[in-house]
């Protein structure tokens, strides 16, 4: 029995440690190439697209109730990576952005999002547009406000 659990011990021994290579250790197997493809592929990995509105903010002004309005933000990709918006949604149904999907706008190029709002509400309003899109952050925000003039009854 002794001579059995011997036995098992020595080949085990001897299966791990004839994988190793007695002459070299594991730095002298890396490849200078492979290290230097590493550093650039991590470094790129830092870079995000900016996502710069010329103005985050547009006062419509007095409207009337019901009447439809939209303003266009311009923004500009200000980082060193593409800039590409998956989503823009709004706080409400009465705000809608448009914009275009999914398209690569390179970095120094501008870019438009038009954003409509219906006249809904009365008083003082204020909606909010969330950009979802690769920047550093994930989203980003601009706001529309208006103040909705009751109708008047005649």
């Amino acid at each position: 029995m002794k001579k059995g659990i011997l036995l098992i011990a020595a080949v085990g021994t001897m299966f791990f440690t004839s994988c190793k290579d007695a002459g070299s250790s594991a730095s002298e197997k890396v490849k200078a190439e492979n290290v230097d493809a590493a550093a650039a592929r991590d470094s790129k990995a830092t870079v995000y697209p900016e996502l710069t509105f010329d103005e985050t903010e547009f006062d419509f002004g007095n409207i009337p109730q019901g009447e439809p309005v939209e303003h266009v933000f311009t923004f500009t990709n200000t980082g060193r990576a593409p800039l590409v918006i998956t989503n823009a949604k709004s706080t409400c149904g009465c705000t809608v952005p448009e914009y275009h999907k999914n398209e690569s706008i390179q970095p120094g190029e501008t870019g438009e999002m038009l954003v409509k709002y219906n006249g809904s509400g009365r008083g003082q309003v204020q909606k909010t547009v969330t950009i979802s899109a690769n920047t550093e952050n994930g989203q980003e925000q601009i706001k529309i406000k208006a103040f909705v003039e009751a109708e008047s009854a005649s």
